[in-house]
């Protein structure tokens, strides 16, 4: 790995469904890398809610970030699945914390009002939403060695054997017990920034 793209890439960290940009992991994320005196490499945008609206917005973020180095991209949950559809468009790396595998199947029981969790919002999701996930879906991923996937058995929201199956030959962190949340966060950031190509020292 060279220096020059250990030095210059830019992480973009997309949160869950429902979520925001002051969720725990985006938090706990902001706090490391400020302390570690790279917060102007983290890029943690408020994704929209409609699924055409959030990846044409993430294309855009992420075609204006290249253009000052490599990019790379991590997310949780819904964030992972939009975290792969941006690696297989662009050819970065990815890390996936319990991403949601076929969220057109998975997010059809949330059909109607919702509320953000952290905003506070109403929004409704319909079944033009459900199309548009189901149309942004990556069928087969291409270099699996890009990818680095982490999963813990306890999560209450996902099938971790769905991501297992989906991203076989990945590099993978999978961990007895924990949940949704991906408890312990923050004792893999370390390794998170090593695999993006950011050093820390």
């Amino acid at each position: 790995m060279s220096t020059t793209f250990m030095n210059s890439t830019r992480l973009i960290y997309l949160h869950g469904f429902n979520s925001s940009p002051d969720s725990h992991k985006s938090l706990v994320l902001h706090a490391y890398m400020a302390d570690k005196g790279l917060l102007d490499r983290l890029i943690s945008p408020a994704i929209p809610p409609v699924p055409a609206e959030a990846m044409a917005m993430l294309v855009e973020l992420y075609e204006a970030n290249r253009q000052h180095g490599d990019v790379t991209v991590a997310g949780s949950s819904l964030g992972g699945f939009y975290a792969t559809c941006l690696a297989e468009r662009f050819g970065c790396r990815a890390v996936l914390i319990n991403p949601a595998v076929r969220p057109h199947l998975l997010l059809a029981k949330y059909l109607g009002e919702n509320i953000n969790y952290y905003t506070s919002e109403h929004w409704m999701l319909d079944e033009s939403h459900i199309a548009q996930l189901r149309e942004l879906d990556v069928d087969v991923i291409t270099e699996p060695e890009r990818y680095l996937v982490m999963l813990q058995k306890g999560d209450e929201s996902l099938d971790y054997r769905q991501a297992l199956e989906k991203y076989q030959g990945c590099p993978l962190v999978l961990e007895e017990d924990g949940n949704h949340s991906f408890a312990g966060f923050e004792n893999h950031i370390e390794h998170i920034l090593q695999f993006c190509g950011i050093s820390t020292v």
